[in-house]
């Protein structure tokens, strides 16, 4: 689906000629006991002759974070339609709260589809708080808008089109900051829907080959550096993890390498993200039950991300160098699929003896790891929609993270600044100890099969892999990176693409 059109305005909202205007309403009453406007909606408040807020309330309005209330304006204003979405209680300071911003943004753009134009008229300090609340509001905006185009084969009844030009508006429209966030949001929202489309896409259509190929193929028109290693230049180099999950398919395995190299910058600081791509993952020999699998089309949530990371830089172009590693594999069950039992000698020559062929995630990505380690790298992160065990200890909206303290540190703080939390957890050296294998160096999960802990197992198992000296950290997005629920704020049904904001904000932190 075609990203909107964006701009900045700074003419006065109440005039603004669109199809709709969104305004911002706190629930924390004012002294009358009315609901209070946010900043941006002055104009529009003082059109209504102080009637907007009573009026709104009449509608049901709340002032609840993410509450979306549809208002005619009956020629008061020059657009038709006001929408008033909730912003929760107004904030001590002048600064607004970034994450509820975005989430508002993006459902009131959402409620809007079927209008043409659509202004944004929602609290943008003129200060130092203006470029984090701009950014937000125009992510928010852009990914809440955001609709995979789909299969079918006749329109839908009644189905309304995203909004298709949006403006938001600001105090000054000429400002050089302010232009240049919105250039930034044109990217990262665009490089977010495109994680979104790969998730979303069924996997008989987007199997290991199809993923290589259409990925190699967007970050060759970026004009980053592409490297792509087939099933037999995978064996030959010894990627015995990538090849073990892979060969059980008819499609085989693929790793992927995006390179980018920032210009004119003298020993740049280096950063390789690497990511899981299992096309579709059926727990090969180990097999997953009926219920929900089909929800294994997002299993390669993280190599989209990484991908669509990879492709955003080039356009960001930071003074970093970054590279992306893509462990691509189908995870099917067949005669010549790998099975409990085996030990399979990985890249770099460490032995593994398998356990569980549904713990297929850290197999392709310790082969991927220990590759980013060897062409060299300062930092290292991983992400993965690794484990349950993730779903079952953070839930839906927090990934788990791992890794060293300096790389953990720089995730959670950049999760946290774009809306995309991450929490902390512990690699404990008891559930190293129930790793032993007495045949191989490492068993792939715990050697009783006991599930305790299973986040925590996957975490401390990619650890074995990671190069000494190289600060790393795991992102478990197992729950975050695919939505099943109804659409809210600027996630909508099905892949969400977290982590790429998480990703970049981390290369600008680095740069």
């Amino acid at each position: 689906m075609t990203q909107p059109s964006l701009s900045l305005v700074d003419t006065d909202p109440a005039e603004s000629a669109v199809d709709a205007i969104v305004i911002g309403l706190h629930s924390q009453p004012d002294e009358d006991g009315t609901l209070l406007p946010a900043a941006g909606a002055e104009s529009i408040a003082a059109a209504f002759d102080g009637k907007l807020t009573s009026t709104l309330a009449l509608l049901g309005a709340t002032g609840a974070a993410g509450e979306v209330t549809k208002l005619a304006t009956l020629g008061t204003i020059a657009a038709p339609l006001l929408v008033a979405v909730g912003l929760g209680a107004e904030p001590d300071g002048p600064a607004p709260d970034l994450e509820t911003l975005r989430r508002g943004a993006g459902a009131a753009v959402r409620a809007l589809a079927g209008s043409a134009s659509v202004v944004l008229a929602l609290p943008v300090p003129d200060d130092s708080d203006a470029p984090p609340a701009l950014r937000a509001v125009l992510e928010g905006a852009l990914l809440g808008g955001y609709r995979f185009a789909g299969y079918k084969t006749k329109p839908q009844k009644g189905r309304r089109e995203p909004v298709a030009e949006l403006r938001l508006h600001v105090p000054d429209a000429a400002d050089e900051a302010a232009a240049a966030e919105l250039r930034r949001a044109e990217v990262v929202a665009k490089s977010v829907r495109l994680t979104r489309d790969w998730v979303n896409t069924p996997p008989n259509a987007l199997r290991p080959a199809d993923l290589a190929d259409q990925v190699a193929a967007a970050a060759t028109e970026a004009g980053l550096g592409v490297e792509v290693l087939d099933f037999e230049q995978l064996k030959d180099g010894g990627y015995g993890g990538i090849v073990a999950v892979g060969q059980g398919s008819e499609a085989p395995p693929r790793l992927v390498k995006l390179t980018y190299t920032p210009d004119g910058v003298e020993n740049p600081k280096r950063v390789a993200l690497v990511g899981k791509g299992i096309t579709f993952d059926t727990g090969g020999v180990s097999i997953k039950p009926a219920a929900g699998m089909w929800e294994m089309k997002s299993d390669m949530a993280g190599a989209a991300a990484v991908a669509a990371t990879l492709i955003a830089i080039a356009q960001l172009k930071p003074g970093v160098a970054v590279s992306g590693y893509l462990a691509i594999a189908e995870n099917m069950p067949s005669g010549s699929a790998y099975r409990p039992g085996d030990v399979i000698t990985m890249y770099g020559g460490k032995r593994v003896e398998v356990f569980n062929t549904d713990a297929e995630g850290r197999m392709v990505l310790a082969d991927a790891i220990a590759r980013a380690c060897e062409d060299g790298t300062d930092y290292l992160f991983e992400t993965s929609t690794l484990t349950g065990g993730q779903v079952i200890a953070l839930g839906k909206r927090i990934s788990g993270l791992m890794g060293s303290d300096s790389a953990t540190a720089l995730v959670e703080a950049a999760g946290k600044a774009v809306g995309e939390p991450a929490w902390r957890m512990p690699l404990p050296d008891d559930v190293r100890k129930g790793m032993e294998s007495e045949i191989a160096d490492i068993c792939q999960t715990n050697a009783n099969m006991d599930r305790a802990g299973h986040m925590l197992q996957g975490g401390v198992f990619l650890r074995e892999f990671v190069a000494e000296g190289v600060e790393w950290a795991h992102i478990d997005i197992a729950g975050p990176s695919y939505h099943t629920g109804e659409a809210n704020g600027y996630w909508t049904k099905g892949g969400t693409g977290v982590p790429v904001r998480t990703f970049l904000k981390l290369i600008d932190d680095l740069s």
